[in-house]
């Protein structure tokens, strides 16, 4: 899949719920994401606060993890994202007011896709200079079968 901007790969936001499906279930549905990034094949986007929301969420008492488990899943994914520092605003305002850092993050960085199965951002498909499309979609998007 070659980029919007004409360079492989792809640079995508995946939310926060995506990202958490993917490191902590292993045999799960989204766990193909892990080695998706850890072999290049996209470019994952992150900003200080979407960062700082992931460790938060990782923190979470209901998933049970200690300290040394939630760096270690942040170490799968961190090191195999570029860091967007400079956020400007998406023209595009999300109902969810946590969510909109998300879309900002894509208009800032750039990003080809955003990739998330929330509905308030899955409602704003074509409002947006990126795609924005669900798990699935973009797993069909990679495999080749969109």
């Amino acid at each position: 899949m070659v980029s919007k901007l004409g360079k492989e790969p792809p640079r995508v936001v995946f939310d926060t719920g995506t990202v958490l499906s993917a490191l902590l279930f292993a045999n799960g549905r989204l766990a193909w994401l892990r080695a998706h990034w850890r072999q290049g094949r996209s470019v994952p986007l992150v900003s200080k606060a979407t960062a700082d929301e992931l460790i938060r969420v990782l923190g979470y008492s209901k998933f049970q993890l200690s300290a040394d488990d939630q760096f270690e899943l942040m170490s799968d994914y961190l090191p195999f994202c570029r860091t967007v520092e400079a956020v400007r605003r998406c023209p595009a305002i999300c109902r969810g007011p946590n969510d909109q850092m998300l879309l900002d993050l894509a208009e800032s960085g750039d990003a080809d896709l955003l990739v998330t199965s929330d509905g308030d951002l899955l409602a704003l498909k074509g409002q947006t200079s990126f795609e924005i499309e669900s798990p699935e979609e973009f797993r069909r998007r990679v495999e080749g079968t969109r």
